[in-house]
């Protein structure tokens, strides 16, 4: 055998790996991340990609900011892309790439923050809803626990376990938990 063609062999076998490597952190890289909701108070439904690799795409951002909108008032505000990323990770980690999301709540304006605290108990003054950063969500056939425990695991943000409301809250605040 001739030794450059060893040679050259060798150093292709040898640089196989890498390039595998590189051509499969370039396909994850540009990976595109699907949301799918609905709102359980406009009865609205959206399948979105919201971000595509390190991409958040400004359009869907802004359906989604629509689409979690106040729905007593109407008011929206700009909601956290980490909040989307959260229930990304959520969703992938219980394995349906599928899965929508219930939403019972996220934005919610100064107006019907204080409504709700004058009405009903545990809204917090200072809620993270007010500023786009907290969602109460669920999954129509899954238990409320696997949620709760997924997100926790996560261990970014707050988790908010509330089964006899059926839904868990999720935030992109400090990593904290509480409920049954």
């Amino acid at each position: 055998m001739n030794r450059r063609y060893f040679l050259g062999a060798l150093l292709s076998a040898a640089s196989m790996p890498a390039l595998a490597s590189s051509v499969f952190s370039r396909k994850t890289a540009d990976q595109a991340r699907v949301l799918s909701f609905y709102h359980l108070h406009t009865e609205d439904r959206i399948d979105v990609v919201y971000r595509i690799g390190d991409r958040y795409q400004r359009s869907a951002l802004q359906k989604l900011n629509y689409f979690f909108r106040d729905f007593r008032t109407g008011d929206a505000v700009t909601m956290d892309p980490q909040l989307f990323d959260l229930l990304y990770d959520v969703k992938s980690r219980l394995g349906d790439p599928d899965a929508r999301f219930d939403v019972v709540s996220a934005y919610r304006s100064p107006a019907t923050n204080a409504k709700l605290r004058r009405t009903s108990g545990g809204v917090a003054r200072k809620s993270l809803h007010l500023t786009g950063q907290a969602a109460d969500i669920r999954f129509p056939d899954l238990p409320l626990r696997y949620i709760r425990d997924t997100a926790v695991a996560l261990n970014r943000g707050g988790v908010g376990y509330y089964p006899k409301s059926d839904f868990v809250h999720l935030d992109t605040g400090e990593v904290r938990r509480w409920g049954a």
